[in-house]
């Protein structure tokens, strides 16, 4: 007769079994966090300490632009002019981003040449840049 509070062989495997599936659930015990992917939009302006590069694409109609902020302070990037932000408002999707966030702009699908700028620092003109649009 087994101790019904220590079981036997089928309980010690089922318990081990289950503690296996635990772990494995659980990512194998790793602490470290996971990374996001990469952007892979090939229309991507990275902005950094120096400034959005490139400072200007040449696209499709009805292509996103990806803005990645690498800056060490938050940006809010808008389309021209300042302040009205009017020439081409699928930039403005874009808006504000904290640094390390990154966020597309909506489709841009009417030709015509688009520039923008941080909406919070409007005179500095390393944050400046232009999209052009054509068929």
């Amino acid at each position: 007769m087994t101790d019904p509070h220590h079981g036997g062989p089928a309980m010690k495997r089922a318990l081990i079994l289950a503690s296996g599936a635990i772990v494995a659930a659980c990512g194998g015990g790793s602490s470290t966090p996971t990374t996001p992917p990469s952007p892979s939009n090939p229309y991507t302006f990275t902005i950094s300490t120096g400034g959005v590069s490139p400072k200007e694409f040449t696209v499709p109609q009805g292509t996103r632009i990806l803005f990645v902020n690498n800056d060490n302070r938050r940006r809010n990037m808008t389309s021209d002019p300042h302040p009205e932000h009017s020439d081409c408002e699928q930039i403005n999707n874009v808006g504000l981003l904290n640094t390390g966030q990154s966020r597309e702009t909506g489709n841009l699908v009417v030709v015509r040449t688009c520039g923008f700028h941080d909406h919070d620092d409007p005179d500095n003109t390393s944050v400046r840049g232009q999209i052009i649009i054509r068929p």
